[in-house]
């Protein structure tokens, strides 16, 4: 069986890919800080190995023996006091990654990146995915590049946290007018089509993005999950975004603040793409979301 070398494993995705990983048969070895190792309590069958994206030289002889080379680290937002760019863990990251796979004799490389990066981004995020996906196109291994669009599941950090200010808010607040459109696809599918990859020889030098079947306004997502938890209603506050920008460049480095200023671009910009290619080629079946969502938050 092949062994395939996963980064960011501890975290929302990488916890769905090993699983997902596991259920096709693959050996599974997990780069794991030190200090996180309980977060892959439960996952009896995978190799764990001590180690950081950031310190390749001591990477190389955990690599050795795989087939291939998964990297889904990634950070939302920055906390440069810690050291937590996104140049560090996009970008440098990438690129310690393949010269660790190249080195190791590692052939496959598949790279998570995210919908909307391109270049000449206005966000920073985006712009530090984009200089990374450059990187692993330049790169001599067969790599496969997925970009997600907003992912949701019981974990996440989006639709879990609206769903928990539904429940216990008298009304939820929205940012401007909540009609910026976004797309969220289910873990599952993501995880489901990390693993397809590795087995399609035509997913080679591929960019894919995946969504949900079907775009929504914000204002959409927060009616469709009071649906799945059983509401009537879900009432709404709306917060004037001139008001909100204007919070987030004063306070929007201080790590508890909820929102930073790249988070509001990319809000702005909206979150959709057509993933009618990733569907077809991998042979996933899409999931509408208030499926997807009643799915969810019906889980115990």
């Amino acid at each position: 069986m092949q062994r395939i070398f996963v980064t960011g494993a501890t975290g929302f995705v990488g916890h769905a890919v090993v699983r997902a990983l596991v259920a096709h048969g693959f050996l599974v070895r997990c780069l794991v800080r030190p200090g996180s190792e309980a977060a892959l309590k439960g996952f009896e069958s995978i190799d764990r190995v001590p180690g950081d994206v950031l310190e390749p030289d001591k990477l190389a002889a955990s690599v050795e023996g795989c087939g291939a080379v998964v990297n889904l680290v990634g950070i939302i937002r920055e906390h440069r006091a810690r050291g937590i760019t996104f140049d560090r863990l996009h970008t440098q990251a990438t690129a310690n990654m393949l010269a660790v796979a190249h080195e190791a004799g590692v052939k496959r490389y598949i790279q998570m990146s995210a919908v909307g990066t391109r270049p000449g981004a206005a966000s920073r995020y985006h712009q530090s995915k984009w200089q990374a996906e450059e990187i692993v196109r330049a790169s001599a291994l067969d790599w496969t590049i997925i970009r997600p669009s907003l992912i949701y599941g019981p974990g996440d950090e989006f639709v879990s946290v609206l769903a928990r200010m539904v429940r216990r808010l008298p009304a939820v607040p929205v940012l401007g007018d909540g009609q910026y459109r976004i797309q969220p696809v289910a873990v599952e599918h993501v995880a489901e089509g990390f693993a397809r990859a590795l087995r399609l020889p035509t997913a080679a030098a591929q960019t894919y993005e995946i969504g949900g079947p079907e775009p929504c306004r914000f204002v959409d997502l927060l009616d469709l999950i009071g649906a799945a938890l059983g509401l009537p209603r879900v009432r709404k506050v709306y917060l004037p975004l001139g008001v909100v920008k204007a919070m987030t460049t004063a306070l929007g480095w201080l790590p508890f603040f909820p929102v930073t200023t790249d988070q509001l671009i990319m809000l702005e910009e909206g979150n959709v793409t057509d993933p009618g290619r990733f569907y077809a080629d991998f042979g996933i079946t899409p999931e509408p979301l208030a499926q997807g969502l009643k799915r969810m938050l019906e889980t115990p």
